[in-house]
């Protein structure tokens, strides 16, 4: 999917490279008989070794959500960037939106084998996630040795920290919601929540602020559904990869905003003295804002850091 309009409401004023600075390739993969389907974007000019971001959006989204931004950026600053959907979302194959952390790092990894098909990139291999698959990515790279970097935005490191910090009705409410549904769609009864929603709904995502926020970022022409099976809320509140920092070589940075209501700053400051070869900023931004009204400070951050943890890619211009 390469058009550019119509925008969502939070990236209006976004400055976008002009259309002939990067090229953009349609593709596909296999992920356990489903099809997963993205956009690789290409810098300009002769580069035929040039490294490689690949990219997933966060927690219950498509690849249109703003993303597309990000991946221009990282063309015009000449880099492959290969952005693509889960499944079950987007163009790829299903349209239930569950969340399902394994399948959706298993996509991941076919994405890294399909981008190493392609005869223009170089060996670099960078991962890059924004809330949920910022997690993925961090799981990927304590697992992985072919990883060369990583850049977890806003990164969810433990979902049971931030369950448990919503209380203990939504506690009850989540993991009853949950197990009705892992229990009833086998029989063809599952029940959905809402994958933002507010502060006394049973969601996945229910901070403050965070719906407005979250629904800005969704293009105006998806399909996309404002929920998701009850078991997502199981799944999501089980994962924690703060328990593999550990593992982490590849050199990560690890950005976080300071207003950010479901991500603690300090946090993610802590999970950075972690790493091995951690970088950690912490700038004036919420959960969602690093996509749009915090893009060009978010965006910066990322690039200055992929400069130094990578060979400079050859100039584009």
């Amino acid at each position: 999917m390469t058009r550019r309009h119509p925008i969502n409401r939070a990236q209006r004023r976004l400055d976008r490279p002009a259309r002939e600075r990067f090229a953009t390739r349609a593709v596909a993969f296999d992920v356990d008989g489903a099809t997963c389907r993205g956009t690789l974007y290409l810098p300009g000019g002769d580069d035929d070794d040039a490294p490689v971001v690949v990219m997933a959006p966060g927690l219950g989204a498509e690849r249109t959500f703003g993303y597309p931004a990000v991946a221009e950026r990282f063309a015009d600053a000449g880099y492959a960037a290969l952005l693509f959907d889960y499944p079950e979302f987007g163009d790829s194959d299903g349209d239930s939106q569950a969340v399902h952390p394994a399948r959706q790092r298993a996509a991941y990894a076919a994405a890294i084998e399909r981008a190493e098909r392609v005869d223009v990139l170089g060996d670099d291999l960078v991962l890059w996630g924004a809330s949920l698959s910022a997690a993925h990515v961090l799981t990927l790279a304590a697992e992985r040795r072919d990883v060369d970097a990583v850049v977890g935005l806003v990164p969810m490191l433990d979902g049971r920290a931030i369950a448990r910090r919503r209380g203990g009705r939504y506690l009850a409410r989540s993991g009853a919601a949950g197990l009705r549904d892992l229990l009833g769609h086998r029989v063809g009864r599952g029940r959905t929540v809402p994958i933002v929603g507010g502060t006394e709904e049973c969601a996945a995502i229910t901070e403050p602020g965070t719906k407005r926020r979250y629904l800005d970022l969704v293009d105006r022409e998806s399909a996309w559904r404002n929920e998701t099976p009850g078991r997502s809320l199981l799944r999501v509140a089980n994962y924690r990869p703060v328990k593999l920092l550990d593992e982490i070589r590849a050199p990560t940075l690890l950005l976080s905003g300071t207003d950010d209501a479901i991500v603690d700053a300090d946090a993610v400051a802590a999970a950075g003295e972690r790493l091995d070869r951690g970088t950690v900023v912490s700038m004036p931004a919420d959960h969602f804002s690093v996509l749009g009204g915090d893009f060009e400070g978010a965006i910066g951050h990322q690039l200055s850091f992929l400069k130094d943890a990578l060979e400079p890619p050859a100039a584009t211009r």
